[in-house]
């Protein structure tokens, strides 16, 4: 028998037979995992496994390629905490669903676990979509994707910048993106500036996130961002970059 216990938060389950369902989770240490939990729709499985809940997990299989069976102990309800506010709800469900579509399965990623725990608790404060967009940032420096926002690609300065090149995730400063405006990002100051962005910031940072979440973290045959993802940016009027050529 292969066997493990971890730290866990749940992205998401789908029902398997009349009372089990298949349940992924992100680990601290074995990365993003899948397990047959059985019961899961039943009285002791109710509230536990929902999106964005930490629990106690242990696996168990046979073998270490299984399936293999999941117990899961609620540790931390962070979705209960998100229900009333469709906004929240939205933010979490959308960072679920990006794990779930850009982790691989059983690789560890021990720093997006940690900055997805932060977000969960981010979520009560009033910037949380600010904390947000700084968590997309976070995972894909997590993928190795990281934008190099502190200074200007082709100047050095690391003051104005206003743009993010497409090409090489760099920040471009004011005065050298300006001819080329309609081929960059624009950068929200908040992303430099180390405060709370505004709601225009926010859709900007929205988008320059999913521009490159959807071009180097989402590789499943020319998948787009997931629906949880889009529904959250169409809340800020986020709609996907459209750069001209």
């Amino acid at each position: 028998m292969v066997e493990w216990r971890d730290e866990a938060i749940v992205l998401g389950l789908g029902r398997h037979g009349e009372s089990s369902a298949i349940v992924s989770l992100l680990t601290r240490a074995h990365g993003r995992y899948r397990g047959l939990v059985r019961g899961a729709y039943g009285k002791n499985g109710r509230g536990v496994l929902l999106p964005g809940n930490r629990v106690a997990a242990w696996w168990r299989a046979r073998l270490a390629e299984h399936l293999g069976a999941l117990r899961c102990e609620l540790v931390d309800a962070h979705a209960a905490r998100v229900m009333a506010d469709a906004g929240r709800l939205d933010a979490l469900a959308a960072a679920c669903a990006l794990c779930e579509a850009v982790l691989p399965e059983r690789q560890a990623h021990g720093a997006t676990f940690e900055s997805l725990t932060a977000l969960l608790s981010g979520l009560e404060a009033e910037a949380w979509p600010s904390i947000y967009v700084h968590w997309e940032l976070a995972l894909l420096r997590d993928l190795g994707y990281g934008l190099d926002l502190g200074s200007c690609a082709a100047t050095g300065a690391n003051d104005n910048l206003a743009f993010v090149s497409p090409k090489s995730g760099r920040a471009v400063s004011l005065s050298a993106g300006e001819p080329y405006r309609d081929r960059l990002l624009p950068l929200p100051g908040f992303l430099v500036a180390g405060r709370e962005g505004d709601k225009d910031e926010i859709r900007d940072g929205l988008r320059l996130t999913g521009f490159f979440l959807e071009r180097h973290g989402l590789t499943g045959g020319g998948a787009g961002l997931p629906a949880a993802r889009l529904r959250l940016a169409s809340r800020f009027g986020a709609d996907p970059a459209n750069l001209e050529n």
